[in-house]
């Protein structure tokens, strides 16, 4: 009866905020009875980019790293596919679950529904899909840009994972993040990531640490080769005044490329190379720091600047790769936010991209950005 009521409940409030009557800020609470805690949320969101030189923008109009065309310039787009919906239940026992997803898909059209989060959670334990134990959002600098900075803290996505949090301390079993080999040697997932994570805070700083270890299998179906590799993060925000604060992060690979965000061509470097019968790991080692001032009024500005690099060397010097392949990234961000009522965000954003490979030449580009927020 109380699975009725739910379901009930939620499909009434999801018709009436596509109507455009529910207009509150925040979650839309559902009180189902004495044992159930229901609520909808989300947002309908318009990014639009333009981007002065080449043509950067994907899903969601974030920029990449790689150009899809470098002869275009001067490109305007817009789409809705950041837009969100997720609903959390609450039980008077003390479970949780949470489900929520996005429409971000593959192009620059509609997109498709993506999944982003669906877990539950009782006494400490998390299973399911939500973000990796890796990440930490106490260093983090708000840009409009859904991808965001270089060398942010951790893998910078969603996995399933079973985690085990007490105190200020974290600890999971998850589907590893990329384990890409240079040279498109063939991979197999071979174990779980083992992570863990420290959060806390004090008055006037937010800090974390985490790390990860995972092996990485190359297996062509005739010869397979296993390395450990590991990654580990660090990061803070230091809150000076009630105007301002800095905020940053560091992360060190070796083998784990995929715990280090906006590595390689756009979104995670190759973690390992084959030498031989040998499998061989890639370090890397990346990081940003931002500042944010609050101008009261619902105004803040954010400027934030990353940076990756990938360790080829070896790799080039055993054939895996050439001096051709990206080497360094780097991003930067300078953004206005408003929010003139609770439940509307608004901002411009200006972002530099700048990709070199190992031999030096470069590839930099100017890219400008709108968007608008509905919440509910």
């Amino acid at each position: 009866m109380q699975s009725n009521k739910l379901r009930m409940a939620i499909r009434a409030t999801a018709a009436t905020a596509v109507m455009g009557v529910a207009s509150q800020a925040g979650a839309v609470s559902l009180n189902v009875g004495d044992d159930v805690d229901a609520s909808l949320y989300g947002y309908a969101r318009l990014n639009m980019s333009y981007d002065i030189d080449a043509d950067r923008a994907v899903s969601t109009r974030a920029g990449t790293f790689a150009p899809n065309n470098e002869d275009v310039t001067g490109h305007f787009g817009a789409d809705v596919q950041q837009s969100r919906l997720g609903v959390k239940v609450t039980h008077a026992s003390g479970v949780m679950v949470n489900v929520e997803g996005d429409f971000r898909g593959t192009g620059n059209g509609a997109g498709s529904l993506r999944m982003r989060h669906a877990y539950g959670t009782y006494a400490g334990i998390l299973a399911g899909r939500t973000w990796s134990n890796t990440i930490s959002f106490s260093a983090f600098t708000p840009t409009l840009d859904f991808d965001g900075i270089a060398g942010s803290f951790g893998s910078w996505d969603r996995t399933e994972q079973v985690r085990y949090t007490t105190g200020p301390m974290s600890f999971s079993i998850e589907d590893p993040s990329s384990q890409a080999v240079l040279d498109g040697v063939p991979t197999r997932t071979s174990a779980p990531a083992l992570t863990a994570r420290l959060e806390d805070s004090t008055d006037a700083v937010s800090y974390a640490a985490s790390a990860v270890a995972s092996q990485i299998t190359a297996d062509d179906g005739t010869q397979d080769d296993s390395a450990i590799g590991y990654a580990v993060s660090g990061g803070a925000k230091l809150k000076l005044t009630d105007m301002f604060s800095v905020q940053g992060s560091v992360t060190y690979t070796d083998g784990a490329n995929g715990y280090l965000w906006r590595s390689g061509s756009n979104y995670y470097g190759p973690s390992a190379y084959v030498e031989g019968n040998s499998l061989e790991t890639i370090a890397g080692y990346g990081g940003n720091i931002g500042v944010s001032m609050a101008m009261g009024g619902g105004r803040s500005i954010n400027v934030a600047y990353g940076m990756t690099t990938l360790d080829l060397d070896d790799a080039i010097a055993a054939g895996a790769t050439t001096n051709a392949d990206p080497e360094t990234n780097q991003n930067m961000f300078v953004n206005y936010m408003w929010t003139p009522v609770e439940s509307v965000m608004m901002g411009v954003e200006y972002a530099y991209f700048d990709q070199e490979t190992v031999a030096g030449d470069s590839v930099d580009a100017n890219r400008l950005m709108f968007a608008a927020q509905y919440n509910f």
